[in-house]
C-alpha cells in the first residue's frame, strides 16, 4: 500500500510538473516574421528566442505565461492554457514604448520605466529632415544637440564638433550598437566652438544604415567609462534582410552653389538556411563648395598690413571679398557599413558590424593679396603665381586638402545558458587624416643656401654672407606640401554578463579593457622648415611620434524593482590607466510610476570622469592664428610631456572628474499624447582647456619669453586642468500622434532645451609662470567658448500631415542667442580717445548673435509601393544669422556711439570683413541660408 502511494504520488507531480512543448510564430502587425523576439516563461529563467522566420519553440508549463518582448514593439503576455502552439503579433510601440539598450548594463527597460532620460530617434526621423549627414540631421531633431561648421576651414573641414548640453565634443560617447567609437584624429585648435576637443566622427556614418538612435542624456561614466559626462549616443544599425532601397539625392543652395549629389543601396539577405542575416550600406556623395565671404574694409587692410590705401583700394576693386573662399567645402566621401548575426542554436547567436568611410575635403586658406605678401618682399612671387589677367602677380590662396579615412569594426558572441546572458566582444576601430598644401610656398626655410636671396635681391651662395638685418628668402620652394597629418586607433575588448534573478532584481557585470594609439605623422621637410608652409606648418620630427596607453576597467550594475511601481538602480565601476592612474565612480537612479503607468517620475545622482585624449597630452606643433589687427600670426602649442613645458612648469594633465544630478518626469496619457520634463545639473572639476594664447611679458626677459624667443614664436598655448565648471537647464520632450484631420492623420511634437546655468565655478587655475606674467590661460574669450558658443536656448516645433499616397512636414527650429567675447575687443580706450594704460584686460564690447527660426518643408509621394519621391526645403524663409554688438564697459558704449570706432572694432573680429556674417570666432546655425534637396526612393 505504501508503495503503492507513493507511485501514484509520483505521478501525481510528473503530472502537475510536465513540460509541454510549445511552438509557433511572431509577425509584427503586417505579418513580418519577427527574429530575435525573446520569449520568457514567466516567474522562471527559462526563455527562447525566435529565428530568422519568425519561429519558436520551448518547453513550458502547461499552466504558465509566456512573456514575448522585442525592440520598438509592446511586450504581449500569453497564458499556455495546455496549448501547443501559439502565433503571437506584436504591436509597434510609440516612442515612449521603445525598448532601450542605453542607459542600464543589466536588462534592457522601455523608455517609460526607465529610470534615465532617453530620447528614441527612429531612421525615419532622420531622413526626414532632408540633411545631407547624420550630424546636421540630429541637429534639427534634438534640442540638446548642436554642431556648426567652423568660420575657419583647415583641418576643422574635416569634421564639424558637436555637443550635447554645450558641454563639448568631447564629453559624449559615441556608441555603435551598443560599443565604443573611435575617437576621430582631430584636435580642433582653432578659436571656435570646441576649441581644445576632439570626439568621434558621426558625419562619417551613413544615414541610410541607420535603424535608430538612443540619447541617453543623462552622465554616464559608471556604465560606460571615460567621456559619458554629458551623456551617451547608441547607434542602432539596421538588422532586416528584407526592404531594401537604393536612394538617388541631389540638391543647391539658392545661392546656386553647394551642389549636392549621391547615391546610397541599403539591402540584405539571409545567411545559411535563415539562420543567419546581413544588412549592408553602401553610400556615395559629393558636395560643391557654397562660398560667403564677406565685403573687404580697405583702411582696416591698410592698417593692419601697413599698406598704401590706394594699392589696396585698387585691389579690393577687382576683388571685394578680397579673394577670400569661406563657407561650406567641396567635400567628396564614400561609405561602407555592413551589419550581421547568425544564430549558432536556440541561444547562442554571434554578430558583427563593420564600417570604412573614406573622405576628401578641399578648402582654402585666407587669401594672400599683393599687400599682404608683397613682390618687394618676395621677389620671387610673380614668377610662382603669375595669376592677374596680364600674367602678372595679385596674390595667392593657400588650399587645404584633407584625405580622412575611418573605420570601425567589432564582432561579438551572446548566449543564454542557465538564466544568464553573456555577451563577448571585439572592437577595433581608427581615424587618419592626411594633409596637403597646395599654391603656397616656405618664406623662411634654411634647406639649400645656395638658393637663397638676401633683403637686397643679392644671390647668397652662404647664409653666412648676409649682412646683419637681412633676412632668407627661397627662390625656389616648392609650391605643394605634406605637412603630414594624425592618425588614432584603438582596440576594446568586452565582457557583459546580465541575469534576471527573480522577476525583481537582474543585475549585470562586466569587464572592459582598451588600448588606444594616437600618432602624430612627420611632414615633409620643406613644410616645417623655418616657418613652415605658408597658411599650414607640416609636423616636425620632433612633435612627431606614435604614442599609446591602455586601461582596465570593471563594473557592476543592480536593478530592483522594490514594488511594481517602484524602480531603484545602482552601478559602480573602476578604472585603471597606464598614464594617469585609477578613477572610481558611482551612480544611483530610480523611477515612481503613478496612475496606472501613466506617470512616471525619475531621478539620478552619479560620478564621473574623463581623462584627457591622447591628442591633448602629446599634440605640439606650430599654429597660425588670426590675431586682430596684427592679421595671421604664427604661435606654438607645446604639449604637457615635453622639454619647454618642463621648463616653463606645466603641470602634467589629470582626469576631469564630474558629479551629475537629473530629476524628471515622463507622461504617458494616451497612446497618442506623451511628454517628458528633466532638470540637469552637471558639475566638472578640473577641466580641461588649451590655454589662450600667452604672449611675451612686458620685461622680457622670464623662462616664457626665452621660449618665445628661441622657437620664433609669437605666443604659446597648452592644455591644463585649469577650471570648474557648472551646467544646469531643462529638457522637454512631448509628442501628439494620431490626430484624425480629415482624410488623413496630423501629429505634433514639441521638443526645447533650455541652458538654466553654464559656467566657470571658482578661480582660474593658472601655473604659476602665467599667474607672474600678469595673464590667464583663460580669458573672456576662452569662457564665451566654453559657455555662451552655443545657443542659450533650442526648441523643435515640428508637425506631419500623411493623407493618401502624400506626407507633409514642417518644422521649426528656434535658435537662442549665442555670445562671443571675440579676441580685438579687450581694452579699447584707445579707439575713443582714452588711455589704454586704465584697462583692466577684459572685453568692453560683446558680440550676441540673434534668436532666430529656421523652418524647413517636406513633401513625401509615394507613387507606387516601390517608388517615392521626398522633397526638403530647408531653411524656407532663407533667414541667416545676425550678429550685434553689446557694450559691456562704459568704454564699449563710447565706442557704439563712434561710427570709425565702431568700424573698426567690426573689422577687428571680421578680419575685417572676410568674415562679416559669422565672425572669426562661430555663429549658431548654418549660414548658405536656404537648401533645396530632392530624392527619389526605389524599394527592392
Amino acid at each position: 500500500m505504501k508503495k503503492l502511494t507513493l507511485i501514484l504520488l509520483g505521478l501525481f507531480i510528473s503530472m502537475t510538473h510536465a513540460q509541454n512543448t510549445i511552438t509557433g510564430t511572431v509577425t509584427d502587425s503586417q505579418g513580418s516574421p519577427l527574429p530575435g523576439v525573446n520569449i520568457l516563461e514567466k516567474g522562471t529563467n527559462n526563455g527562447s528566442i525566435t529565428d530568422f522566420e519568425g519561429a519558436y519553440s520551448i518547453e513550458a508549463d502547461p499552466n504558465g505565461t509566456l512573456v514575448f518582448s522585442f525592440v520598438g514593439f509592446e511586450s504581449k503576455q500569453v497564458t499556455i492554457n495546455a496549448q501547443s502552439i501559439i502565433n503571437v503579433t506584436l504591436s509597434s510601440g510609440s516612442e515612449l514604448d521603445e525598448v532601450i539598450l542605453v542607459g542600464t548594463r543589466s536588462l534592457p527597460r522601455s523608455n517609460t520605466t526607465s529610470s534615465l532620460p532617453v530620447d528614441v530617434l527612429p531612421a525615419k526621423e532622420l531622413a526626414s529632415t532632408g540633411q545631407i549627414t547624420f550630424d546636421k540631421a540630429l541637429q534639427y531633431k534634438i534640442p540638446s544637440f548642436n554642431t556648426v561648421q567652423t568660420p575657419v576651414n583647415d583641418a576643422t573641414s574635416l569634421l564639424d564638433p558637436y555637443e550635447i548640453r554645450n558641454m563639448g565634443p568631447s564629453r559624449t560617447l559615441i556608441l555603435i550598437n551598443g560599443k565604443r567609437k573611435n575617437l576621430s584624429a582631430l584636435l580642433y585648435t582653432q578659436t571656435s566652438p570646441g576649441r581644445g576637443e576632439t570626439g568621434s566622427d558621426i558625419s562619417a556614418i551613413p544615414t541610410d544604415a541607420i535603424k535608430r538612435v538612443e540619447i541617453l542624456r543623462d552622465g554616464a561614466s559608471a556604465q560606460y567609462g571615460s567621456d559619458a559626462i554629458a551623456g551617451v549616443m547608441n547607434i542602432i544599425l539596421k538588422d532586416s534582410y528584407k526592404d531594401g532601397s537604393a536612394t538617388l539625392r541631389t540638391g543647391i543652395t539658392s545661392e546656386g552653389d553647394g551642389e549636392t549629389i549621391g547615391i546610397s543601396v541599403n539591402n540584405g539577405s539571409t545567411i545559411g538556411e535563415d539562420k543567419g542575416f546581413f544588412n549592408y550600406t553602401v553610400d556615395f556623395s559629393k558636395v560643391s563648395l557654397a562660398n560667403r565671404p564677406g565685403t573687404v574694409d580697405a583702411q582696416g587692410e591698410a592698417t593692419d598690413f601697413g599698406a598704401d590705401i590706394a594699392d589696396v583700394q585698387a585691389f579690393l576693386d577687382l576683388f571685394p571679398d578680397a579673394g577670400n573662399i569661406n563657407g561650406s567645402p567641396e567635400t567628396a566621401a564614400a561609405k561602407f557599413l555592413v551589419n550581421g548575426g547568425y544564430d549558432i542554436s536556440e541561444n547562442t547567436h554571434i554578430y558583427m558590424n563593420a564600417a570604412y568611410v573614406y573622405k576628401k575635403v578641399n578648402s582654402f586658406a585666407n587669401y594672400r593679396t599683393p599687400y599682404w605678401r608683397t613682390e618687394a618682399d618676395f621677389p620671387y612671387l610673380a614668377d610662382f603665381f603669375p595669376n592677374g589677367p596680364n600674367g602678372e602677380y595679385i596674390g595667392y590662396v593657400p588650399t587645404f586638402e584633407g584625405d580622412l579615412n575611418d573605420y570601425n569594426a567589432t564582432i561579438g558572441f551572446k548566449t543564454k545558458k542557465n538564466g544568464w546572458n553573456y555577451d563577448l566582444s571585439y572592437t577595433t576601430g581608427g581615424n587618419s587624416q592626411d594633409y596637403t598644401v597646395n599654391n603656397s610656398h616656405n618664406r623662411n626655410s634654411v634647406l639649400s643656401p645656395s638658393t637663397w636671396i638676401d633683403a637686397n635681391d643679392n644671390g647668397v651662395v652662404d647664409p653666412g654672407e648676409l649682412t646683419e638685418g637681412s633676412e632668407l628668402y627661397r627662390e625656389n620652394s616648392p609650391i605643394s606640401f605634406d605637412p603630414g597629418g594624425t592618425k588614432f586607433t584603438h582596440s576594446v575588448g568586452n565582457i557583459d554578463i546580465a541575469k534576471l534573478i527573480t522577476d525583481e532584481i537582474s543585475i549585470g557585470f562586466g569587464a572592459e579593457f582598451r588600448t588606444e594609439t594616437f600618432e602624430i605623422i612627420e611632414g615633409d621637410l620643406a613644410s616645417y622648415d623655418g616657418g613652415g608652409a605658408d597658411s599650414f606648418a607640416g609636423n616636425r620630427p620632433e612633435n612627431s611620434g606614435k604614442f599609446n596607453r591602455y586601461n582596465f576597467g570593471g563594473y557592476f550594475d543592480i536593478s530592483a524593482d522594490i514594488t511594481e511601481d517602484f524602480l531603484v538602480n545602482g552601478t559602480i565601476r573602476l578604472e585603471d590607466y597606464s598614464d594617469f592612474g585609477e578613477a572610481f565612480v558611482w551612480k544611483i537612479s530610480s523611477r515612481y510610476k503613478f496612475l496606472e503607468d501613466k506617470l512616471t517620475v525619475r531621478a539620478s545622482l552619479s560620478t564621473g570622469f574623463r581623462a584627457p585624449t591622447l591628442h591633448q597630452i602629446y599634440t605640439q606643433r606650430a599654429q597660425f592664428s588670426f590675431i586682430p589687427g596684427q592679421g595671421i600670426q604664427v604661435g606654438g602649442l607645446i604639449n604637457n610631456v615635453s622639454p619647454q613645458a618642463q621648463f616653463l612648469s606645466i603641470p602634467q594633465l589629470d582626469a576631469e572628474k564630474s558629479t551629475n544630478f537629473t530629476i524628471g518626469v515622463g507622461a504617458k496619457i494616451s497612446k497618442d499624447f506623451n511628454f517628458t520634463l528633466d532638470y540637469y545639473n552637471i558639475k566638472v572639476e578640473d577641466r580641461i582647456v588649451l590655454s589662450t594664447e600667452i604672449g611675451a611679458t612686458a620685461a622680457g626677459d622670464t623662462p616664457l619669453d626665452d621660449v618665445l624667443t628661441a622657437n620664433n614664436l609669437s605666443d604659446v598655448s597648452f592644455f591644463v586642468n585649469a577650471i570648474d565648471t557648472r551646467t544646469s537647464g531643462i529638457d522637454l520632450v512631448a509628442n501628439y500622434r494620431n490626430i484624425v484631420l480629415g482624410p488623413g492623420k496630423l501629429g505634433f511634437s514639441l521638443s526645447g532645451n533650455y541652458t538654466i546655468q553654464n559656467e566657470r565655478d571658482g578661480a582660474v587655475n593658472n601655473p604659476q609662470l602665467v599667474a607672474d606674467a600678469g595673464q590667464s590661460v583663460v580669458n573672456d574669450t576662452q569662457e564665451a567658448l566654453f559657455f555662451t558658443s552655443r545657443p542659450e536656448f533650442k526648441a523643435i516645433l515640428g508637425a506631419n500631415y500623411d493623407i493618401g499616397k502624400f506626407g507633409f512636414s514642417l518644422n521649426n527650429t528656434l535658435f537662442g542667442p549665442t555670445k562671443f567675447r571675440n579676441q580685438g575687443l579687450q581694452d579699447l580706450e584707445g579707439l575713443v580717445g582714452g588711455d589704454a594704460a586704465d584697462s583692466d584686460g577684459g572685453s568692453d564690447l560683446g558680440v550676441e548673435f540673434m534668436t532666430k527660426v529656421v523652418t524647413d518643408l517636406g513633401i513625401n509621394y509615394n507613387a507606387t509601393d516601390k517608388i517615392t519621391l521626398a522633397l526638403n526645403i530647408n531653411n524656407v524663409l532663407d533667414i541667416l544669422p545676425e550678429w550685434e554688438f553689446k557694450a559691456l564697459t562704459p568704454t564699449g558704449t563710447a565706442v557704439l556711439n563712434d561710427a570709425d570706432a565702431t568700424k573698426t572694432a567690426f573689422n577687428l573680429i571680421t578680419f575685417n570683413g572676410r568674415y562679416s556674417q559669422m565672425s572669426y570666432d562661430g555663429y549658431h546655425f548654418s549660414q548658405l541660408g536656404t537648401m533645396i534637396n530632392l530624392s527619389l526612393n526605389y524599394k527592392f
